[in-house]
């Protein structure tokens, strides 16, 4: 979004002028290859993959160039040449002829038609071919509609031969005795049957019509024929239907261009007729944006036609337009440049009469302006450019005021978007001169700012981004010392807009305007130096604007001033609260540059909007006094003067008043009360970090209430609003408490604390869970004096919000809050191993608090939001890293070892785990612990060998959201007897996990870790071991048992345990098999069994009485309830036949896989249980029995 612009790193060059990163190329280095590609033609245009092939590769080719085509003018005539051969060649087949037509319009494409029409040979011998293969054509084939739109281009230029078309018609009588149609109607029916299609060839008519209509012979005898035609079809066609639009469309464009192409004296004597067959077509009240778009380049060109085509005498004209010069000017001799428009040339200006059409053109242009697409604003706004550039001084002057009405502020922005084009365009051209500049800046500098809200959100960008084109035009139109008495409003105007616009393309619109400035005007103030802070990619980052760039600029005292104007009176009413949130810091960061204006002009009138009506403006009124006011605060402090040395007693009366007022006005309610809590909770905290002399003020006690009364009503704020409020609550209670309940001697008032405590810790058994996530982070915020002597009260009712119970098992939230919270407080109050237990983290009270936080990284709840445990997982990581770490600078001998085992555990579990965010939280927090070494962490199993599976040059490089870097690595702990349970518990999860990369990696980990350990029978002994002890820890746990039975198929189908298949009863196996069956035992969870399959069909391979058991289990499956469990069961045990053949007799394998493919397992149950006990039989495994249903 707005960050798109990166900003240039130290030492890293760019050309100013650089839209992007993207190659620039430097020549037409495919020129060979193209030529091969038309060259091989002939051979490829018979098969469609191959022709489909040869256009893909052309077309990749030539939009490489779509934003340098010039680059391709020196190739343009021998690839011409090339195709036009194929096409003239009459042994050519008809699809051979339409690729070269496509490969040619898809030059045509990228370099226009304009540069591409002189190419085409336009002999005499061309006409009668290129006439014949026109008639070939069908107008309506969907697939040729390129050849056609080539030949067509190609007449148009073969019509400009100058010879009488009279002469190529000879004998019009035929052979056969029929008359021939001549030459000269032959082109007029196909320019006449071509505009009047819906494709491109529409587009190539029109410009057929405006070469051939205006060649001598043609003009004299078709000309008024042929525009009777056209205004008839006009007249006859609607643009509401599908047909009309498509004719009124050739209409108008074949129109456009002929006056455009024309004599004036040729169309003159039609313009007036035309001009009124426009006017009843009401184009203006078309929904078509193309036909009120080629409606205004119409209406111009008739206008044009009707004033003599002259350059006005009246222009303004620069003169030198040297950069170098303009640079190199002083500004004393900038005022010795200027030039008066001598009076002598108006009077030269000879008198000519203006027709009244004129009025009209002028009017309808003026309209267009308004339109609500931009091309027809575009259109219109180049057309009043044109038309004005030909009237004389005082019509253009005229033009110019009705211009200036479009700026009011009843008009729509669509109206000022059109009016700023236009201004542009009469700048550039030199049409408003020096003496209009005194009107035209104020409007511009309006339009700069211009935002006009609409419901949520607003409209003007598009304004903001024209006013700054008009800018960019006017440096480059007049001299220095035209624009000198407005030069510090221009400046202030563009600076603000290239710093604080909201949309990131009007700044950079603004900062290339202020660059064009500094350019040709020279007079900009700081101008270099302001271009090399706001450059182009600088002003990409809209934060960087507003904190970092905007101080630098406003360190210029002309832009001071403007700028803190602009955000007091702009930008913190913005109607997007990030806007005014930003605008707010950017006056903290400001303020140091004027204080005197900001405590004596802003913030007085801060204070009453900070109270207004208008929601927006006091939301982003009360969140700037809170900045400027702490910022002059620390800019008092810093010079040793008294805090309230900036603020009158009526200002800081005012700051108290703030929350009285909105507390009696009740505007803490409803959706505007989720603004103002955070609101003055953040004045609060600025005015309580500002040492502000409110102590024992009945101030502080309505601020304690709001804060409690916003962590009160979390419950009713909206989900999204609820983070914030709670956050500025929390931080507004800390510095509040440590600026005002602290008396001289650093204690608490008892009663205060005893309340505050009490009623906090009270509030955390609260039946609602946001209101024990508010109180639970309050507690976290509180100084060490309000917890002195109440610390295991705290540590007591955090732990109990920590604890899951029936009733708040969803109430993770608050868990992750009150886990939060305990680390927070333990780092207030600090260590002291002989301590209080109520004052201190002490060896009395550490094991309790390490029990509450590993008991926090256990918590796998999931509900409707999904894992929502993961988030009391994160906290619990966290919480145990901080209380760790400060222990381990402060008396490390309290972390005993048993304890540092199960936070290392935990951690490697954690890391092996699926979901990648909070695998990557737990990787980064077991490296901290490990790598830790001010000292280092006491106790780590396994250090020397975790050293060097994760080196510490690597800490900071490895990337543990990557499954692809973390899993090889966390394996390897399957090595380390401490870790191998819990890693083990946690791959499990991930290799029998459903998304799909996490899967790859962990499982191709672990079967290389398997592959490892192979020839070492007491390490492969101990891992089965673990994982045996893994699957009965987690009996009927669906979250492990279900992927850890996708996991066992996956290994024994990997051969991990190989070498146990040639001992016979070998337990490992015996043992699985137990577990399984337990563990499917009345279950109707199908993923699961579907798993437990894999595992029983895996059992096989292994020796011993279990494998009757094996098939005896599969064969209960294969009588299953579920249809697709039966099913599943006798696909896989026909592939387990396959696989393991010699597990059964050869005899019978046959005969038992024809059964296991032939049947219907989805059948009646009683049909398949007939087929089972058949293959039972067959394979001597006792038949499972019906268990007849106890009755009740």
């Amino acid at each position: 979004m707005d960050g798109a612009g990166r900003e240039p790193e130290e030492g890293e060059e760019r050309e100013p002028g650089a839209i992007s990163d993207r190659n620039i190329l430097d020549s037409f280095s495919e020129s060979r290859e193209v030529a091969e590609l038309i060259g091989n033609l002939r051979e490829v245009f018979g098969e469609l993959v191959t022709r489909e092939m040869a256009v893909e590769r052309f077309i990749g080719i030539m939009d490489k160039y779509q934003e340098q085509p010039h680059l391709l003018d020196r190739h343009l005539e021998g690839m011409m040449n090339s195709l036009l051969e194929i096409v003239r060649d009459s042994g050519s087949p008809a699809p051979l002829v339409h690729l070269a037509f496509k490969f040619l319009y898809i030059i045509t494409k990228v370099r226009g038609y304009k540069r591409f029409l002189p190419l085409f040979p336009h002999e005499v011998r061309d006409l009668q071919p290129v006439l014949d293969m026109l008639a070939k054509q069908n107008p309506r084939d969907p697939e040729t509609w390129e050849s056609r739109y080539m030949l067509l281009l190609w007449l148009s230029m073969i019509c400009l031969i100058p010879f009488d078309l009279a002469r190529f018609d000879g004998n019009l009588v035929s052979l056969e005795g029929q008359a021939r149609q001549p030459t000269m109607d032959r082109i007029l029916e196909i320019a006449k049957c071509y505009l009047v299609v819906s494709d491109k060839a529409r587009d190539a008519a029109a410009v057929l019509v405006s070469k051939f209509i205006v060649r001598p012979d043609v003009r004299q005898s078709r000309m008024a024929d042929f525009l009777d035609w056209v205004l008839s079809m006009l007249t006859k066609s609607s643009s509401q239907t599908m047909e009309g639009t498509v004719i009124v469309n050739g209409m108008l464009q074949a129109l456009a261009q002929l006056f455009k192409h024309g004599k004036r004296e040729d169309c003159l004597p039609y313009a007036a007729t035309v001009l009124e067959c426009l006017d009843n077509c009401k184009l203006s009240e078309s929904n078509q944006m193309v036909l009120r778009k080629l409606g205004m380049k119409l209406v111009q060109r008739l206008g044009l036609t009707f004033v003599k085509p002259k350059v006005a005498k009246w222009r303004y004209q620069r003169g030198c337009r040297s950069l170098a010069a303009n640079l190199q000017a002083q500004g004393a001799a900038v005022q010795n440049q200027k030039k008066e428009v001598a009076a002598a040339e108006a009077d030269d200006d000879e008198e000519y009469d203006i027709p009244g059409e004129i009025e009209n053109v002028v009017e309808q242009l003026l309209v267009g302006l308004k339109d609500k697409d931009t091309i027809v604003r575009w259109s219109a706004a180049k057309g009043i450019g044109r038309i004005t550039g030909r009237l004389p001084k005082e019509l253009a002057d005229d033009v110019i005021g009705s211009l200036l009405d479009c700026f009011s502020f009843q008009e729509t922005d669509n109206a000022w978007h059109g009016g700023c084009l236009a201004l542009a365009e009469l700048g550039r051209r030199g049409l408003l001169l020096p003496s209009r500049i005194s009107d035209v800046v104020p409007v511009m500098l309006r339009a700069l700012t211009y935002d006009e809200k609409r419901g949520a959100c607003s409209v003007g960008s598009n304004v903001r981004d024209a006013a700054c084109y008009v800018c960019w035009a006017f440096a480059r139109a007049y001299e220095p010392a035209e624009l000198l008495p407005f030069i510090s409003h221009i400046a202030s105007a563009l600076v603000i807009a290239a710093v604080f616009d909201r949309d990131v393309n009007c700044r950079r619109a603004a900062s290339a305007a202020f660059q064009e400035n500094v350019g040709r005007q020279g007079t900009f103030p700081h101008g270099i130096d302001i271009l090399t802070a706001a450059d182009y990619f600088a002003v990409g980052n809209r934060v960087n604007c507003y904190l970092t760039i905007s101080v630098y600029i406003a360190g210029f005292p002309e832009y001071t001033q403007p700028m803190i104007d602009h955000l007091v009176n702009m930008k913190i009413n913005h109607w997007d609260s990030v806007i005014r949130e930003l605008a707010t810091k950017a006056l903290h960061n400001i303020t140091p540059q004027a204080p005197e204006y900001m405590a004596n002009m802003v913030l007085p009138r801060l204070l009453p909007l900070s109270v207004g009506s208008d929601l927006h403006t006091r939301h982003g009124a009360i969140l700037a006094c809170a900045e400027i006011t702490h910022a002059l605060c620390k800019l008092a402090q810093e010079n040793n003067r008294s805090v309230t040395h900036y603020f009158s007693e009526k200002s800081l009366e005012g700051l108290k008043q703030i929350h009285q007022e909105l507390c009696s006005r009740q505007l803490y309610r409803g959706l505007g009360g989720e603004l103002m809590r955070p609101a003055v909770c953040a004045l609060i905290e600025k005015l309580s970090l500002s040492k502000m002399p409110f102590r024992g003020d009945p101030i502080i006690g309505g601020w304690q209430w709001l804060i409690n009364d916003s962590l009160r009503h979390l419950t009713f704020v909206s989900s999204a609003a609820r983070q914030h409020i709670k956050e500025s609550a929390v931080s507004a209670l800390a510095a509040l408490c440590n600026e005002f309940y602290i008396n001289e001697r650093g204690e608490a008032d008892p009663a205060l604390q005893d309340e505050l405590v009490t009623q906090y810790v009270s509030e955390l058994q609260n039946t609602e869970e946001m209101i024990r996530c508010g109180f639970s982070r309050a507690l976290g915020a509180l100084p060490r004096f309000l917890l002195k002597g109440r610390l295991q009260q705290v540590l007591e009712g955090l732990k109990k919000v920590t604890v899951i119970s029936p009733e708040d098992v969803s109430f993770a939230e608050s868990r992750r809050d009150a886990l939060i919270a305990i680390a927070k407080v333990c780092q207030t109050v600090g260590v002291k191993g002989d301590g209080s237990q109520q004052e201190y983290v002490c060896k009395d009270n550490v094991d309790q608090i390490y029990a509450t936080l590993l008991t926090g990284v256990t918590d796998y709840t999931t509900d409707s939001r999904g894992d929502v445990g993961g988030w009391v997982r994160e906290a619990a990581m966290s919480s145990l890293m901080e209380v760790t770490l400060l222990l381990v600078q402060k008396e490390a001998e309290l972390i005993n070892a048993n304890i540092c085992k199960q936070i290392m555990c935990w951690l490697a579990q954690q890391s092996a785990e699926k979901i990648d965010k909070f695998r990557a939280h737990a990787g980064s927090v077991f490296l901290t612990l490990l790598h830790f070494d001010h000292p280092p962490v006491p106790h780590i199993p396994h250090r020397e060998e975790l050293e060097r599976i994760f080196p510490r040059s690597e800490k900071e490089t490895l990337n543990w959201n990557a499954a692809s870097e973390a899993f090889p690595r966390i394996t390897q702990l399957l090595g380390l007897p401490a870790y191998q349970y819990y890693v083990l518990l946690g791959l499990s999860v991930s290799v029998g996990g459903l998304t799909e990369t996490t899967l790859r990696y962990s499982a191709q980990s672990l079967f290389d870790y398997m592959k490892k350990i192979q020839s070492d029978p007491s390490a492969l002994e101990s891992f089965c071991g673990t994982l045996l002890q893994v699957f009965e820890d987690n009996l009927r746990n669906d979250r492990v048992s279900v992927p850890l039975l996708t996991m066992l198929d996956q290994m024994l189908a990997n051969g991990c345990f190989d070498m146990f298949t040639e001992q016979e009863n070998h337990p490992f196996p015996v043992k699985l098999f137990t577990l399984c069956k337990e563990e499917i035992k009345r279950s109707k969870d199908i993923r699961k069994l579907r798993s437990s399959i894999g595992v029983f069909c895996g059992l096989i391979q292994f020796q011993g009485d279990m494998r009757e058991k094996v098939f005896f289990q599969l064969f209960l499956l294969l009588c299953h309830p579920f249809p697709i469990i039966r099913k599943t069961t006798a696909s896989q045990v026909y592939e387990m036949l396959l696989t393991y053949s010699d597990v059964v007799d050869p005899a019978i394998v046959e005969q038992a896989m024809a059964i296991l493919s032939d049947t219907n397992w989805e059948a009646e149950l009683p049909v398949v249980r007939e087929r089972r006990n058949c293959l039972c039989d067959l394979m001597k495994v006792p038949r499972p029995q019906l268990v007849p249903k106890s009755s009740a």
